[in-house]
């Protein structure tokens, strides 16, 4: 049975305004690669294969879309080798959307890969608008404060669309049209693909125009609709660093609005980024300068606060982040309180109720419920059980040049201030580890390990000390009668000058 709709993604220019060595599809916008948003929004749409039409660095946009393959769907890509205009873009489809010559869909949707601002409601209002008017071809339009640089669309008396013009073949009267193409169609699939075969390169830039379907359809006789976009800022192609700037702009704005809908509190939202990927529970509570970035997850009820960045961790309910904390790769479980300036690298799980403090870095490392480790510590490939209480100054000495090794801590075990625990080594259950201890061998349950060399006091000697201090640093008599000596009979010298002159 023949689908609904298949849907086109073009995503093969070079982009050369963006002065890049990275694709232009592939530029983030909001923490994802602008051409996601657009294969993605096709691929919510559509019931038919999604062709996305790569070109410079194939391989790397490619491999994107594997990556991306368990958000996006199944996402087939075709190579435009040869670069010749939007026409011969979408040509390179047939082979997946008209296998044999029989169309796998009733219609095609058309889109842009560098419009990541616009929205599955605008597109399902194209479609929608394409199917209940039995056109050949409907596009979306806008209206945008300064038209300069976009296609112009041209309406007959009876305000039917009849004709498309590109600005740099567009006349004086052309120019002055305000509406314009968006870049976004719909279209029979066995229109859309006969009508390609007769589209020629008859204007100034010597490319095959998409926009000359329109023309095509109306000299054939067939419909032409189009739908306006309420906003015309969803509309807006990225092509310099500056449109760029805009659109993440435009983009975070969209993504505060939602979670603030949501029940999310930012004390200065301005200051808050929040990217596209990110969930956020209820009654949580972002402060000045937070970062949430990548794949992060963040519970109910937590607290963010200033100047803290997670990335693509995942935070359970009701927990802590105090502030300028850096949390990347990490679990943290309900009721955890980190920071302030903390940090955890990946691999860290810390479990509920467990809490790292200032200036502790955690990597790699498991940290029980109810454990803690508060000040000045580094914890690296470790595994630290339930209630253990980890003292200021430890550091799990995991390297020893070549390998890195684990260090375990049972549960309830005790770890008194700047320990070294050198690895691999067991702490077992309920033992204790004295302050200041180097820790080379395991240490039994219950025990008390102590490696410091014995204390020894000098009574007096502090005394001594000073006072061979002070006599070093004061001149001899023999020292201050040269010294006056030579003063003197300089003085001497200049005086007697004095009277002469």
């Amino acid at each position: 049975m023949m689908k609904k709709l298949s849907a086109i993604v073009l995503a093969a220019g070079l982009g050369t305004r963006m002065r890049s060595g990275t694709a232009k599809v592939l530029h983030p916008v909001a923490g994802r690669p602008m051409v996601w948003y657009m294969a993605s929004v096709a691929g919510r749409v559509a019931d038919a294969p999604v062709v996305v039409v790569i070109g410079h660095q194939a391989e790397t946009c490619r491999a994107f879309l594997e990556h991306s393959r368990p958000a996006l769907g199944p996402c087939r890509t075709v190579t435009q080798s040869r670069r010749l205009g939007t026409a011969h873009a979408v040509r390179q489809a047939k082979s997946v959307l008209m296998p044999g010559g029989k169309a796998v869909s009733k219609h095609c949707l058309i889109v842009n890969g560098d419009t990541p601002l616009l929205t599955r409601e605008t597109i399902a209002r194209l479609v929608a608008r394409h199917e209940r008017t039995g056109a050949a071809l409907t596009l979306l339009t806008a209206c945008p404060p300064d038209p300069k640089g976009c296609g112009r669309v041209v309406r007959g008396r009876d305000g039917r669309v009849v004709g498309v013009v590109e600005e740099r073949d567009a006349g004086r009267a052309e120019r002055a049209i305000r509406e314009v193409n968006a870049g976004a169609y719909v279209v029979d699939t066995p229109f859309l693909f006969r009508a390609l075969a007769n589209i020629r390169p008859r204007n100034v830039q010597k490319e095959y125009y998409l926009t000359d379907l329109v023309g095509l359809a109306v000299t054939g006789g067939r419909r032409v609709t189009g739908v306006r976009a309420a906003d015309a800022s969803e509309c807006a192609g990225i092509n310099s660093r500056r449109d760029l700037a805009v659109a993440e702009r435009i983009m975070r704005e969209r993504i505060r609005t939602r979670w603030l809908e949501k029940g999310v509190t930012m004390l200065d939202p301005g200051t808050t980024f929040i990217d596209d990927g990110v969930t956020i529970g209820r009654d949580t509570v972002l402060c000045p300068g937070v970062t949430l970035e990548g794949r992060s997850t963040i519970g109910a009820g937590c607290v963010i606060r200033a100047g803290s960045r997670v990335t693509d961790s995942v935070v359970g309910d009701g927990v802590t982040i105090d502030d300028h904390s850096l949390v990347n790769g990490a679990v943290i479980e309900n009721h955890v309180t980190v920071g302030p300036f903390a940090r955890l690298r990946p691999g860290s799980i810390l479990r509920r109720g467990a809490k790292v403090g200032n200036f502790v870095e955690v990597k790699n490392t498991e940290l029980g419920a109810g454990s803690k480790a508060n000040h000045l510590t580094y914890l690296g490939d470790a595994a630290v059980g339930a209630r253990v209480n980890i003292g200021a100054g430890t550091v799990t000495c995991n390297y020893d040049g070549r390998r890195k090794h684990r260090t375990t801590i049972d549960d309830g075990a005790f770890i008194g201030s700047g320990a070294q625990l050198v690895a691999p080594v067991r702490v077992k259950k309920g033992a204790v580890v004295g302050a200041g201890s180097t820790i080379t061998r395991d240490v039994p349950a219950e025990a008390v390990a102590l490696s410091r060399v014995r204390q020894v006091n000098h009574e007096g000697a502090a005394s001594r000390r000073r006072s061979r201090a002070r006599r070093a640093a004061a001149p001899s008599s023999a020292t201050r009668s040269r010294a006056t000596s030579r003063t003197g009979g300089a003085g001497a010298a200049r005086r007697t000058a004095k009277r002469q002159r």
